[in-house]
């Protein structure tokens, strides 16, 4: 089986000059715990998730800090650049190969420097589950 076949195809990007509070908005929103970040052309640069925002957020003190957090810094200095990326025609053992010895819970899918789709580990166990793989 392919990573085409399983992935998710509908996904949400979010911009790199886009707030810490557009970006917690975003991942509630899409139920998702990782977004990718692109840039001003839609490339991806980089990958937020709930642990980047929560490890910025434990390094400020007191409300006013957090809230000038939220609002006045851009995603793109919280990211995880580089992200873990496959291939659409690769096979899903492999991604999920990936997955376990990076310890990540989701690959971009990349095609042409384009998200394409997202398959996660998620996706992985549903198909394990349901007798696909």
């Amino acid at each position: 089986m392919t990573v085409a076949e399983l992935m998710q195809r509908s996904v949400k990007t979010v911009r790199s000059d886009a707030s810490i509070a557009e970006v917690v908005v975003s991942l509630a929103d899409a139920h998702v715990s990782g977004l990718p970040v692109v840039d001003g052309t839609g490339r991806v640069i980089g990958v937020v998730s709930t642990t980047d925002v929560l490890t910025a957020e434990a390094e400020v003190e007191g409300p006013g800090a957090r809230r000038e957090l939220l609002d006045d810094t851009a995603v793109l200095e919280i990211m995880t650049p580089h992200p873990l990326t496959v291939a659409p025609s690769e096979d899903v053992r492999e991604a999920a190969r990936q997955m376990l010895y990076a310890d990540v819970h989701r690959l971009l899918v990349i095609e042409d420097e384009r998200v394409i789709g997202v398959i996660s580990t998620t996706d992985i166990v549903r198909a394990v589950a349901n007798g696909k793989l």
